[in-house]
């Protein structure tokens, strides 16, 4: 009794699947966010002054993390739009955030008003950063 492979499976990716780029790109970008925090616990001290070396290297990882959005971005939109929309938009929305964040960051300068909107800004960039790693690689 001869059996046949089912062939009703489309070829190329499956839906859900990351493309390799995206992925090193969106990861590298999470990473970066997460050193934003660790840096900022490097020189954040209540009553303290800033430790002026650790400044710059927050500031320093904001561009670079930046950069590496912005190229996600293009990666999801050339490389994912046909199959995850929401990827593209994501990806948008997450550099559009980094870069308001940078932007209220370097206006700090002790200003209590500006903190309450950059710490709470950041969280949800960290939230962002987790969910589209997962969000690529779900299956739908």
């Amino acid at each position: 009794m001869a059996t046949s492979e089912d062939t009703s499976r489309p070829t190329g990716s499956p839906k859900g699947t990351r493309h390799p780029l995206y992925s090193a790109l969106i990861g590298l970008a999470t990473l970066g966010v997460l050193l934003q925090g660790l840096w900022a616990g490097l020189f954040v001290h209540e009553g303290e002054d800033y430790r002026a070396r650790w400044v710059e290297v927050h500031a320093l990882d904001a561009e670079v993390t930046i950069a590496l959005a912005a190229l996600a971005t293009i990666a999801a939109f050339i490389l994912l739009r046909r199959r995850r929309m929401e990827l593209v938009i994501g990806s948008a929305v997450f550099t559009v955030l980094l870069i308001a964040e940078a932007y209220v960051g370097g206006r700090i300068g002790g200003s209590a008003r500006l903190t309450a909107v950059h710490f709470p800004l950041a969280m949800a960039l960290m939230g962002l950063a987790v969910w589209l790693p997962v969000r690529s690689t779900r299956r739908d």
